[in-house]
This record gives C-alpha cells, sequence and structure tokens, in this order.
C-alpha cells in the first residue's frame, strides 16, 4: 500500500454538483462554474506524488480510495471516501489538480478512474462545510 496525503480548504463557491468528476485544485480561486470542485489551495498536486505511488496506480488492477475529510466550524470532522482503480495511462503529471473520474476518461489530471461517486454524491452537510471554508486533508491511498 502506498499513501499521499494532500491539505486544502473549502471555499464559498464549493457547490459539488458535478455529476461524473470530483477536484482538488491548488488555485486560490473558485468560481459557482466549478461545480466539481471539492477545495481549493492544494499544498500538493499530482506531480508530487511519490515515483511508487504512481507506478502502483498505473496497474489496472490497483484499487485506489480517495478519503476527504472537512473540519466544520465546531471543530467536528465529516469525511467522505471514493473508491476507484488505476488505468496504465495515468500519468500524475498535472501541476494543478487532482481529478477523480466515474468515466475511464484519463488526462494529466485524472488521478483514478472508475470511481464510485463522483461530487454531486457526497452529503449535503459534508458540502456544506466545505462551502464554510473549513480545513480539508485528502488522502490518497492505492493498494
Amino acid at each position: 500500500m502506498h499513501e499521499e496525503v494532500v491539505r486544502a480548504r473549502g471555499h464559498e463557491n464549493v457547490s459539488a454538483e458535478h455529476a461524473s468528476t470530483f477536484e482538488v485544485t491548488s488555485d486560490d480561486w473558485l468560481t459557482p462554474a466549478g461545480d466539481c470542485i471539492l477545495a481549493v489551495e492544494a499544498d500538493r498536486v499530482p506531480a508530487d506524488f511519490s515515483t511508487a505511488f504512481v507506478d502502483a496506480c498505473r496497474d489496472a488492477e490497483a484499487a485506489i480510495t480517495v478519503t476527504v475529510e472537512v473540519e466544520t466550524a465546531d471543530g467536528e470532522t465529516l469525511g467522505e471516501r471514493v473508491e476507484g482503480r488505476g488505468h496504465p495511462d495515468l500519468t500524475f503529471e498535472g501541476d494543478r489538480s487532482h481529478v477523480g473520474r466515474t468515466s475511464d476518461y484519463v488526462d494529466d489530471r485524472t488521478v483514478l478512474v472508475g470511481a464510485d461517486a463522483a461530487a454531486a454524491d457526497f452529503d449535503r452537510d459534508f458540502v456544506a462545510a466545505l462551502a464554510d471554508g473549513g480545513d480539508v486533508t485528502v488522502t490518497f491511498r492505492v493498494e
């Protein structure tokens, strides 16, 4: 098993309404059109991940789990978990954002395919905490 951790924060424009993707970006801004984005100001991007992690994700049989946790205004931690798989074409060359996809589409931002959830599937209390600007921890695990 390999693991990578990214720290980010929510943003007032988080709506999490996209039906086929979810994203965490290193950008420090978000417009309402970014309906797949869960968090901004990520401290790491796919290009920062270790070679061992990337190599493990390039196996089509790899199980990739993404856990997103947000701290609410009252100090509670809410979390969502997405499971997907690897793909031989994953490059992890993205220098701005991490994108999980329910489809098999791959580009330099893609971190998993075949995800069992997209932004629109996340609990609305969780999304509200993201929109309140809570601190976010995203943990990527591959087995």
